[in-house]
């Protein structure tokens, strides 16, 4: 059977390069008649993988010095906990912007430690946009400010990131990590579910500023301190090895088959504009995000008739485009054209999609 374009939104397709690497490897790791599966995390030649990693993780995303770069498990949301629990000590207070799902999920994880206060939400559009931020309601005095950059269900980023001051910015990233060039210095942390962009599933990677580890209230589980995953290099338990590696494999990708996040960050570009152009000119379909609020990475859209939108994704299956269904809160389909998705697909999907109008508008 030959492959299929994948548009998951997570676990999301992998590049073919990292694939047919990990393929090569799977049995014998450079020599050591072992799998990377197999590696005790203690050993020398896992030591290697990691290290790696982490320096081309440094070195493409240009992290400061001043950072420190953890492994973890528990997935994006654990997250949710652990940032208040490390950060939310000073004033118990922390702002919010709501601009779908998963930062409501933080939100609400967030008010059983402190003061959680939303600056602002787009939930009134089934989040749809990206809310016009007013720095008079931002809190000086609040421990971190946060938002999720991209927003995968709702297909929404933000056009422009808030200006906090002396509070830290606090980001999740996990859509839209490693698909352009962003400044690390502007954040307090970034963290991402590797699912989507950067490996396969069980992974989270956390970039944080060195003056927020060590802070963590007195109750907080040792685990969910970061000071302690700092301590130990992200060993203090058996790290998701196998992760990490494909990890590796993509940042190793990213950095010789594409050319950076300069070069990545153009064909995304030009990956999106195919399937927006298309959009904003059907009869048939159409985007659901307002115009200046469009994520590169998750393209939501619909007929506007339920029985058109599954008659559309059936076909478009049989066609070897899987997982265009969209998320129940918004209906239709969804396309989400992470790194690993080929111009050849998006360009595929919208030949498609215009057969498919032809015959059914």
């Amino acid at each position: 059977m030959s492959r299929v374009y994948n548009f998951s939104a997570g676990p999301s397709m992998l590049p073919e390069w990292v694939l047919k690497k990990a393929a090569e490897e799977m049995l014998d790791y450079q020599g050591t008649g072992q799998s990377v599966m197999e590696m005790s995390h203690r050993s020398k030649e896992y030591e290697a993988i990691i290290t790696e990693c982490e320096a081309l993780l440094r070195e493409i995303l240009n992290i400061p010095d001043n950072y420190k770069v953890l492994f973890l498990q528990g997935g994006a949301s654990t997250q949710f906990a652990m940032i208040p629990l490390n950060l939310m000590n000073k004033s118990g207070k922390a702002d919010y912007v709501i601009t779908g799902q998963w930062a409501k999920k933080a939100y609400a994880e967030a008010q059983k430690y402190g003061t959680a206060n939303v600056v602002a939400s787009s939930a009134d559009k089934t989040f749809s946009y990206i809310p016009k931020l007013d720095p008079s309601k931002f809190d000086k005095e609040a421990d971190y400010f946060y938002i999720c950059l991209n927003n995968t269900i709702y297909g929404t980023k933000f056009p422009e990131l808030p200006d906090t001051g002396n509070v830290p910015l606090v980001c999740d990233f996990s859509s839209c990590a490693l698909s352009e060039p962003i400044d690390v210095s502007k954040f307090g942390i970034l963290y991402a579910g590797a699912q989507k962009n950067m490996s396969c599933a069980g992974l989270t990677v956390v970039i944080i500023r060195e003056d927020l580890v060590g802070h963590a209230r007195d109750m907080t589980p040792t685990m969910l301190d970061y000071k302690i995953h700092v301590e130990n290099g992200s060993m203090y338990n058996t790290p998701p090895t196998y992760a990490i590696y494909i990890h590796k494999l993509v940042l190793e990708w990213l950095k010789n088959e594409i050319g950076g996040l300069e070069n990545m960050k153009k064909i995304n570009e030009g990956k999106a504009a195919l399937l927006y152009d298309f959009l904003d000119q059907s009869k048939l379909f159409k985007g659901t995000v307002e115009k200046d609020s469009r994520s590169l990475m998750n393209i939501p859209f619909v007929t506007g008739d339920e029985e058109m939108d599954k008659k559309f994704v059936a076909e478009a299956k049989k066609a070897g485009f899987i997982n265009l269904k969209g998320h129940r809160t918004v209906g239709g389909m969804r396309a989400s054209i992470y790194n690993a998705m080929p111009v050849e697909g998006v360009k595929a999907l919208v030949a498609f999609m215009e057969k498919f109008e032809k015959e059914n508008a």
